[in-house]
């Protein structure tokens, strides 16, 4: 079954590829929950047509993109969490906070496009996280968790 994606879907496809999935995944979860819609002719058509008229503004995002990178790659983040005298958070460290901290830090980047490296963090200390920011544009970059 041929399925145009309208949102990134892990593991699976970005937002307007034509992708084969199995019937039932398309069926009972991609297009129910709106990931996607079926590929029929008539959608291809009207796909191909978005796709010519997105190629021109895909090419600014995709400058844009390796632009953050370049200063994502440079980049140390700090985030303090309250730890114990030995150096163990209480609680973990995740991706909310990582993106907090980026905003901070002057660049807005969605939590959901963030990947720590080594989850969960439970310890102070520098880890590494990676941004998908486009297809195929994924700045992987330290933090620093310090306790308070």
């Amino acid at each position: 079954m041929e399925v145009i994606l309208k949102k990134n879907v892990d593991k699976l496809g970005y937002a307007n590829e034509i992708v084969t999935v199995k019937p039932g995944y398309g069926r009972n979860f991609l297009i129910p929950q709106g990931y996607a819609v079926l590929a029929t002719a008539s959608a291809k058509k009207a796909h191909a047509e978005v796709m010519k008229q997105k190629a021109h503004k895909e090419s600014k995002l995709v400058a844009e993109a390796q632009e953050l990178a370049a200063k994502l790659a440079d980049l140390t983040v700090t985030i303090s969490t309250k730890a114990g005298e030995n150096g163990k958070i209480f609680g973990s460290v995740n991706t909310v906070q990582l993106s907090e901290a980026l905003k901070k830090a002057g660049y807005d980047v969605d939590r959901k496009s963030l990947k720590i490296k080594d989850e969960p963090i439970k310890e102070v200390g520098t880890y590494e996280a990676e941004a998908n920011l486009h297809k195929g544009v994924k700045p992987v970059f330290k933090f620093e968790v310090v306790g308070e």
